[in-house]
């Protein structure tokens, strides 16, 4: 029987661990996994496993060199020196064993979630596990080792002859993927994302506008430091269905990082499950309009893995669902999970009301996402 959405998860996931203090940390995607099974909104029979991507798959982005460096530093045989070269040993960017195969999985979990769509056996996959968006040609970046991302836009090129259109609400800029195609005007990029004035990785502005026969397919929308809900969603929406009824792709990815959220330890934004809510919605109104329904969502960012990311990833499967659970959090998960929280764990789907103090240039941040996102959607009304 077809279902309409998959969802990709094996246990082999899991291991993209860099230690056991590095902010990112993949027991995330089994929170979401198990938050979903507990709340009834998973089924055996819309689960699929991932494979492991090939060496060839991982080169259609990659360097072979890199690729071969990533190995080697997986065994613990890299130089130091020439490591660093690569990203690799980095603050950010630990050398963990088995790296190679760890990455080879998160990549292989997004191209089985590509071909399902492209397939036709669904209209929708979800990859939590992917979203790794920093990665670049031939360096690690931002915990980032392989960019699943990339390397699915381009194998959905060349197997399928598509038209994709990117869309990453992470809030870091979505650098490598961005960069990957900026001058190929069958890839349209979308990054809504804090400012990089304040945050890593620094890119993102609305002058990067593609180069060469790209040159006005990259749109970004860097937003201000404490932005919330509203202010966030209106540059979202707006910029979204404007994109996509300029580019009209074949089929949607989205990169869908978490950390947004007010909670998140590693950004300055103030959004909340509101946000999370929305965001999918949308998304898939848009594919529905323009490419069938195709759409295909990763993961990314997210760094409350307690609080904000199984609940919010979680929300992301109900809605291509066609479900909205609200009220209370399964009560099985949160004994499962309340003695290894580093927080108190929500016990409702939203979030309570006044979890942060009033932003008292929350006027005044508006306006400047507003003229911000105004400039930069400025090509298609110029083009219209």
């Amino acid at each position: 029987m077809k279902n309409d959405s998959v969802f990709v998860y094996s246990p082999d996931l899991l291991g993209y661990k860099f230690s056991e203090t590095h902010p990112f940390n993949q027991l995330r995607v089994q929170l979401a996994y198990e938050l979903l099974r507990d709340s009834g909104c998973l089924n055996d029979d819309q689960i699929i496993k991932p494979r492991q991507a090939t060496d060839e798959e991982i080169i259609l982005i990659h360097d072979p060199g890199y690729v071969e460096a990533v190995k080697q530093a997986g065994q613990g045989q890299l130089n130091r020196e020439i490591a660093l070269n690569y990203g690799l040993g980095t603050e950010d960017t630990p050398i963990f064993p088995n790296m190679h195969e760890a990455s080879s999985w998160i990549v292989g979990a997004t191209l089985t979630a590509v071909d399902h769509v492209m397939e036709g056996k669904s209209k929708h996959a979800l990859s939590l596990s992917g979203g790794l968006h920093h990665g670049f040609r031939g360096k690690a970046s931002g915990f980032c080792i392989y960019n699943d991302s990339s390397i699915a836009i381009e194998y959905m090129k060349r197997k399928y002859n598509a038209r994709v259109l990117y869309v990453d609400t992470d809030a870091h800029h979505g650098d490598g993927v961005q960069w990957a195609f900026y001058d190929d005007p069958d890839v349209c990029t979308l990054s809504i994302h804090e400012t990089g004035r304040y945050l890593f990785p620094g890119t993102g502005s609305i002058h990067e506008k593609g180069a060469g026969k790209g040159y006005g397919f990259s749109f970004n929308v860097p937003v201000d430091a404490f932005t919330e809900d509203e202010s966030f969603l209106e540059c979202y929406e707006k910029s979204l269905w404007e994109v996509a009824e300029f580019f009209k792709p074949d089929v949607i990815i989205t990169q869908n990082g978490v950390d947004a959220h007010y909670y998140d330890p590693l950004t300055h934004l103030s959004v909340t499950m509101k946000t999370y809510t929305e965001i999918p919605r949308i998304a898939k109104k848009v594919a529905e309009k323009y490419c069938g329904g195709r759409w295909i969502a990763t993961g990314g960012g997210g760094y409350d893995i307690w609080r904000v990311v199984p609940r919010a990833w979680s929300y992301l499967w109900c809605v291509m669902n066609d479900q909205a659970p609200s009220g209370q959090i399964a009560e099985n998960w949160l004994k499962r999970w309340t003695n290894e929280a580093k927080h108190p764990l929500p016990p409702t789907w939203e979030d309570e009301s006044g979890i942060y103090k009033p932003i008292p240039r929350k006027d005044e941040i508006t306006s400047k996402n507003r003229a911000t996102l105004e400039k930069s959607l400025y090509s298609i009304k110029k083009s219209s």
